[in-house]
């Protein structure tokens, strides 16, 4: 890991000083080709993409992946690998399920008229899962689940080849649990563009929703409009604020843990002592010499002069993920208001929400929480509102559309008014 230590100048101010050093270096990707080749030559040119960037071995012949295949990979899965991810599944369906059980608002307002707010699920959702080199079960168990919380009756789940051209067994199996019979072996930006316009093969959705690189974001960017997405999450982020009694090599593996989605995740120590800072940084980097696979992640290291103070530097800092581990920095959990997930005590590792908890692990990144939140079933419905006005809430009201709609230049507003009058 590269660590640096940074003064305190302020919560804001070295909030804004560890992320522009964290990002520094951060490359910037051009997705119009694909947009363009994607709506002018749809599965040609999908594949032809999937054979150069995935499935460079053995590329599939067509991009829908044969009925059957998840059911047969469920089946053939290590009793307690399934269990394991059942035990996950039920955990994040419930929480989903509690939040989507919204009851429609209904307001009775002074002049007699009622607005009444319900909610409806979009008709379709795209999910994808990051795939390739490795295999996301848990991806597609934090997408579909909440898709299906809402309410959605279509789910399409993309998810990239590996160089032989099949999917990985275990992503089949989590679609499986999760009910979902479309499945497409197509990644990268040209599966969100495939999933927003459309091909031969693929019809499109509403919303879009799932990590992935920085193809995947920007291209998420770019089809905004055409349809919805649930955010533009960049690299995965851990910060920790860490009390004296804390034990090192907790905290290592939990930043070792987060080094393993590569090295360009930020991750953040703030302590009060400076004994502190320099135990976990020394247990860190020992951790992380003795593992395989963690990515060279910026370290960023500050002293705090209180814990109000690391919290006020975690609201400037709005990190992905927020872990405290004081007894002190417990107890101020509400006031920390901008994380995407906030992890209260020493047991609670930012690993059990990656995988079982029952929160959602797609969050928001690169300070994104100041206007976001986790992935949830919102993601996947909209609100519709009913006005009804009846005829003495008419009479009590046109007057007031007239006299408005007169002043912004629109006369025939007030006359279809006041015509109810």
């Amino acid at each position: 890991m590269r660590a640096r230590r940074f003064d305190w100048e302020g919560a804001a101010a070295t909030a804004s000083a560890i992320r522009a050093w964290s990002m520094a270096g951060a490359t910037e990707v051009d997705v119009r080709p694909i947009e363009r080749a994607v709506r002018a030559e749809g599965d040609r040119a999908v594949l032809e993409l999937t054979a150069r960037f995935d499935a460079t071995e053995s590329s599939p012949e067509s991009l829908q992946v044969e009925a059957g295949a998840g059911a047969a990979a469920l089946a053939a899965l290590d009793p307690a690998l399934r269990e394991a991810l059942e035990v996950a599944a039920a955990n994040i369906t419930a929480v989903a399920e509690a939040q989507a059980a919204v009851a429609p608002k209904l307001v009775e307002l002074p002049q007699g008229q009622t607005v009444s707010i319900r909610e409806v699920p979009v008709s379709s959702a795209g999910i994808y899962a990051p795939g390739g080199k490795a295999a996301y079960p848990s991806s597609v168990l934090m997408c579909a689940i909440p898709a299906r919380a809402a309410g959605v009756g279509r789910i399409a789940l993309a998810t990239p080849p590996s160089p032989d051209g099949t999917i990985a067994p275990l992503v089949l199996a989590a679609a499986e649990l999760c009910g979902i019979e479309e499945i497409y072996a197509m990644g990268g930006a040209q599966a969100i563009f495939a999933l927003a316009y459309g091909t031969e093969t693929v019809e499109p959705v509403d919303v879009i929703a799932g990590p992935g690189n920085a193809w995947v974001r920007e291209a998420k960017r770019a089809a905004y409009g055409q349809v919805g997405i649930d955010s533009l999450a960049g690299p995965s982020e851990l910060m920790v604020i860490a009390g004296p009694e804390v034990d090192p090599e907790w905290v290592a593996l939990d930043l070792c843990a987060q080094a393993e989605h590569g090295a360009d995740g930020p991750l953040l120590i703030a302590a009060v002592e400076d004994a502190t800072i320099d135990a976990l940084a020394t247990a860190t980097e020992a951790a992380a010499a003795a593992r395989t696979g963690i990515g060279d992640a910026p370290l960023a290291l500050v002293r705090a002069p209180d814990m109000t103070e690391a919290i006020k530097l975690a609201n400037a800092y709005a990190p992905e993920h927020l872990e405290l581990l004081d007894p002190e920095a417990a107890a101020l959990a509400e006031a920390a208001t901008t994380a995407g997930c906030v992890f209260v005590g020493a047991a609670s590792a930012t690993a059990f929400g990656d995988y079982a908890a029952g929160s959602n692990h797609v969050l928001p990144t690169g300070g994104a929480g100041r206007f976001s939140g986790p992935l949830g079933p919102s993601a996947f419905r909209r609100s519709i509102a009913n006005v009804r006005v009846p005829e003495a809430a008419a009479a009590a009201l046109a007057p007031v559309v007239e006299a408005i709609s007169q002043a912004e230049g629109f006369p025939v507003h007030g006359e279809s008014a006041m015509i109810r009058k």
